[in-house]
């Protein structure tokens, strides 16, 4: 199945983490551990060098933007799962900066750049759909609206409306953690020519499954929310995995038990992400869990003041203890050892 069909079915794509060790340097064998996960878990892709890798990758004394994203498609074309994982890039920056992020990723074999605009928050409208085309013209394009409290704009409907029309875009991840902003760009792409050629993935991770649920009846059309592009889908995996499958197999009578169950996601992502303190300890948090499992050895972060927040551990203790049923910590167990090697 090519990449883009795979994109419009809807996938489970995690937010790959970056794996460092005590002295904040890139652990290669977890981080190629990660994606080993990722992969055996059933996830139908990955995107590396996104926010929940960091951003400060690209820092030219880190160096670590073209590290990450070779490892993980080293371990994709390992698998011999290559044709059945979309491989997305996170493409940043000024124009130049992300072009050059898309020509690597796309010299690399990645199938599409997930563009994050958060260093043109002072940029026009016009500016930033130049931007977004001149990247499209490298590598589709998986659009990302991210929420301001961690680095994001907020996009009007009138941006995403213009967006919807670049004609290499195929899917947009929705992240703005707010329903008004949520529906500004559902309703722009229903409005589009191109409506049907663009696939809508969550990013709200504090409300993955009511989105994957919704049918929205805008501007004449019918939208689905078909995957979700998450990083609270980097850790417990497998039942995110499992997740998504329920949802797409689910008539309308289990849509009930289902929305109980997204209420579980949430809690526990308020935990992982932090939402208490604004998101301050969102990467430590994914990494707390992974480093429960084993696949990490520490929660380390590039920037040694990003770490959990107060009460955030306390916070992660209760829903593993209060949703023991959505960890997949037996099957990481399982093939701990494997991965490691």
């Amino acid at each position: 199945m090519s990449w883009q069909a795979l994109v419009a079915r809807g996938v489970a794509i995690p937010a790959h983490p970056l794996a460092l060790d005590s002295r904040r340097k890139l652990d290669e064998p977890r981080q190629r551990a990660l994606s080993r996960y990722y992969i055996q878990a059933g996830a139908g892709g990955m995107a590396v060098g996104v926010h929940t890798t960091q951003f400060a990758i690209r820092e030219p004394q880190v160096g670590l933007y073209r590290p990450v994203l070779e490892l993980a498609m080293e371990e994709a074309r390992r698998s011999g799962r290559r044709e059945g994982l979309v491989m997305v890039a996170g493409v940043a920056g000024a124009t130049p900066q992300a072009v050059r992020e898309a020509t690597l990723a796309r010299d690399l074999g990645y199938d599409c750049a997930l563009l994050s605009l958060a260093a043109l928050k002072n940029a026009t409208l016009d500016e930033m759909i130049a931007h977004s085309s001149e990247v499209a013209r490298v590598l589709p394009v998986f659009g990302f609206y991210l929420q301001p409290a961690v680095g994001g704009r907020e996009l009007p409907f009138e941006f995403w409306r213009r967006f919807a029309g670049i004609e290499n875009v195929a899917a947009i991840k929705m992240a703005p953690f707010n329903r008004y902003q949520t529906l500004d760009v559902v309703r722009a792409v229903a409005s589009s020519p191109r409506a049907g050629q663009i696939t809508l993935y969550t990013g709200n991770d504090d409300n993955i499954v009511a989105d994957l649920l919704t049918e929205f009846p805008v501007e004449g059309r019918s939208l689905r929310i078909r995957g979700g592009l998450l990083g609270h889908w980097a850790c417990w995996t497998r039942s995110a995995v499992e997740l998504l499958a329920r949802v797409h197999a689910a008539a309308p009578a289990e849509y009930p038990a289902l929305l109980r169950s997204g209420v579980e996601v949430t809690d526990s992502n308020a935990a992982f992400f932090d939402s208490a303190n604004r998101f301050h300890g969102c990467i430590a948090g994914i990494h707390e869990v992974l480093r429960r499992q084993g696949l990490l050895q520490g929660r380390w972060c590039l920037d040694p003041h990003e770490d959990l927040s107060p009460g955030q551990m306390e916070e992660i203790d209760r829903v593993y203890s209060q949703y023991p049923h959505w960890n997949d910590d037996a099957f990481v167990r399982e093939h701990l050892d494997t991965w490691l090697k």
